[in-house]
């Protein structure tokens, strides 16, 4: 498939210096670092114009699934019909409590869609920034989702994770006969589509870093296969020929090597393969299952899961291969490590009690902690700014689904799409 390419203009310069930021004592800011975070009460009225009530419910969505914000409901809004280019009668959003207003103004001519909004702060009467996108009208959704983005960076200091997508299993049919298809959809469900024809299974998609580009394992009754798929040009290909069973793919942070496990007669150890040269190189070789390598985001070190201690366990080494370093040292096993695009933490899925979980941990091993727990939580992935996590929930004899779980574990919901999904992947902001 290709991705349609959206050119976005933020036109800074349309708008005053104060317009984009208060002085410093006027400003609200969520802080996301506190376990017990209140939502922030915000009011997100209809844009005027054309789809301005589709451009608000999805900015809506958006911030409330964050769990840092409380969106006022649009039927006990005092004002309505706002002008962009006048400021918003604060006694009104006062009265509703109200400590945030974001309104906007939509307009399509010549087949270009624009949209202004500002966000306001309601107590301190100060606009805290102002933007216009561009786009054509088709892409409404994505300047909803950049728009949330901008709001959100702007109330809380960290990037938002809005204008993204994600790429999974999408599973169907009973557990015997399971149809499992790439599946690719925006990060708040919308726009689903499928990526293969379900004729052969898949497994363990991984967005690039850098690009829309994903690998993900096949498995035909005659073997496996890596794939690398462009999701701009279509263009896809395998990895390469590997005697035995090859899994468990992921790419480097820079996009050029792509690491993964090779099953040879009983043994699995980890591989990296050059993008560009097509060389591969052996990283592991103790006599165990060694899988799901991934990259720190400085592409430094790898963190893995292996069995050579009797269970598996979780290992750090440099990406150049050698002996591993243990870093998980709980009860029961733990799998599924992926490093955090900031770099502060691992995520991991760990098998205890009976019962599965998601957790993160520090790179050294330190601060464990347990962010859900069910019958079957696995498979966790990042959102780009390292906030969130999407994972698959599966309950005694149902479908695995999709949910998310913010990194304090307080904000955990299904994700909003209403099929079922495994082995999600979260790609970077798009462009």
């Amino acid at each position: 498939m290709r991705l349609r390419t959206m050119a976005m203009a933020l036109v800074a310069a349309l708008l005053s210096s104060a317009a984009i930021t208060a002085p410093a004592h006027a400003q609200i800011e969520v802080d996301i670092n506190r376990g017990d975070v209140k939502p922030l009460p915000i009011a997100i009225p209809t844009f005027n114009g054309p789809q301005g009530a589709e451009i608000a419910q999805v900015i809506t969505g958006n911030l409330e699934r964050s769990g840092l914000f409380a969106p006022i409901p649009p039927a006990a809004h005092i004002e309505t019909a706002m002008d962009v280019n006048v400021q918003p009668r604060f006694p009104d959003w006062k009265t509703l409590n109200a400590q945030a207003l974001v309104n906007g103004q939509v307009t399509v001519e010549g087949g270009r869609l624009t949209v202004n909004f500002r966000l306001w702060d309601i107590y301190s009467e100060q606009q805290l920034l102002g933007l216009q996108f561009t786009s054509t009208p088709d892409n409404w959704r994505r300047v909803a989702h950049k728009i949330s983005d901008a709001v959100y960076e702007r109330l809380t200091g960290e990037k938002g994770y809005f204008d993204t997508r994600v790429v999974f299993v999408s599973e169907s049919g009973d557990r015997l006969n399971r149809r499992k298809q790439l599946a690719i959809m925006d990060q708040d469900g919308a726009n689903p589509s499928y990526l293969t024809d379900g004729s052969y299974i898949v497994m363990t998609p991984r967005f690039s870093s850098t690009s829309q580009e994903i690998t993900y394992m096949a498995l035909r009754p005659e073997g496996s296969s890596i794939y690398l798929f462009n999701l701009e040009s279509g263009r896809r290909e395998t990895l390469g020929n590997f005697p035995g069973m090859v899994f468990a793919p992921r790419f480097s942070p820079d996009g050029g090597r792509v690491a993964f496990s090779v099953e040879r007669a009983g043994n699995t150890d980890v591989y990296v393969m050059n993008l560009r040269s097509r060389t591969t190189s052996r990283l592991t070789s103790d006599p165990s299952i060694e899988t799901s390598p991934s990259f720190s985001p400085d592409g430094a070190r790898i963190v893995y899961n292996s069995d050579r201690g009797g269970s598996a366990q979780l290992y750090v080494m440099d990406a150049s291969g050698g002996g591993g370093r243990r870093i998980s040292f709980g009860s029961g096993r733990y799998t599924t490590p992926v490093w955090s695009p900031t770099g502060d933490y691992i995520a991991f899925t760990k098998q205890d009690g009976g019962q599965f979980h998601i957790g993160v941990m520090k790179p050294d091993g330190s601060e464990e902690r347990i962010l859900t727990s069910s019958y079957l939580d696995e498979g966790p992935t990042w959102a780009p700014n390292g906030r969130v996590l999407m994972f698959s929930r599966e309950t005694p004899g149902g479908a695995p689904r999709l949910w998310t779980v913010d990194v304090t574990g307080r904000i955990e919901r299904a994700a909003p799409y209403p099929g079922s999904g495994s082995d999600p992947a979260w790609s970077p902001l798009l462009n």
